[in-house]
């Protein structure tokens, strides 16, 4: 495949891996006919056109690297997530939509630039794991500085204050520069209460390991995408309590949430009346409290899974 072919390739795929994620009606997120105050549909799909051009960066620094034409520390995932953000700002006014999924699939899109591709066009997904590792474990000071940067212009809400090396501490750049320490060591840090920074320094474990065969397997079993990403966002749910409900009204609330969202993969989910029932109860309930109990994160992972379904083939 031509480099070109390949990096415009993986990008569509994470911008369709986006626009599906967006369209299912998960509950307690955003999706077609529901919103949040000033965050709706059209936000999402502004966004995810936004960000695709920046995927394809990624893409073309990833087949560089595969080539030997750079060096993976080249790689400028920090600056490619900022300017992705700050595209994602100017393309739309419903404020943070994707930091958490962008943060996600930047290193994903480098990784799949680096892998193989078969016959088919699809790309390994173990190699692109390997790959994965060794990308975001070669970050630097820099790219830690630059995502800095970008969470300042996303703005996300439920931040919290981290106990070390704080975003909105103006302190924590500098130091960062003066101790050079790398993005990957500050996720390190942050993995303890986020679960986007947890799969970045864990090899991605709940998107390869739990959510990505749960999606395949939902899709070979129901026929139906919707029903197979609302049902694996509840498994992720009910396994990993939401790390952006965590943050904003404790973590006993998240853990309440995901023993709901267990209840409901135990009724049948969208397949039984009694699932369907209690789902629609539970979104309600998620919906009620404005967006303090969106799981936000647990959508980021959908995201990642859904753009590993595509890139290993999966067309709808």
């Amino acid at each position: 495949m031509h480099t070109m072919q390949k990096s415009i390739r993986i990008s569509k795929c994470l911008e369709l891996a986006i626009l599906f994620e967006v369209s299912a009606d998960k509950p307690g997120n955003v999706n077609l006919t529901v919103g949040f105050e000033g965050t709706r549909y059209e936000h999402f799909l502004a966004s995810a056109v936004a960000a695709a051009p920046f995927f394809e960066l990624a893409a073309q620094r990833g087949i560089a690297i595969a080539e030997g034409k750079t060096n993976v520390r080249n790689a400028g995932l920090g600056r490619i997530i900022k300017d992705c953000v700050a595209s994602i700002n100017a393309w739309q006014h419903g404020g943070n939509t994707l930091l958490g999924t962008v943060i996600l699939l930047s290193p994903i899109a480098v990784a799949a630039g680096m892998a193989p591709v078969n016959e088919e066009a699809a790309f390994d997904i173990s190699k692109l794991r390997n790959n994965l590792k060794h990308v975001v474990e070669s970050t630097t000071s820099d790219d830690a500085v630059q995502l800095y940067e970008a969470i300042n212009i996303a703005n996300p809400s439920g931040l919290g204050k981290a106990p070390e090396l704080d975003v909105n501490d103006p302190g924590s750049v500098g130091r960062i520069v003066k101790e050079n320490i790398s993005l990957f060591q500050v996720f390190e840090i942050a993995s303890k209460y986020d679960s986007v920074c947890y799969e970045w320094v864990n090899n991605y474990p709940k998107t390869f390991d739990l959510a990505y065969p749960y999606l395949l397997k939902q899709i070979t079993e129901t026929g139906n995408l919707n029903v197979a990403i609302v049902h694996t966002f509840l498994k992720v749910l009910a396994e990993h309590p939401d790390t952006f409900i965590a943050r904003k009204v404790g973590i006993e609330k998240a853990q309440e949430v995901s023993a709901k969202a267990e209840r409901i993969l135990e009724l049948g989910g969208l397949e039984t009346s009694s699932g369907k029932k209690s789902l629609q109860k539970f979104d309600l309930e998620l919906r009620q409290s404005g967006s303090l109990l969106n799981p936000g994160t647990t959508a980021d992972i959908i995201a990642a899974a859904l753009a590993l379904c595509v890139l290993g083939g999966y067309r709808p």
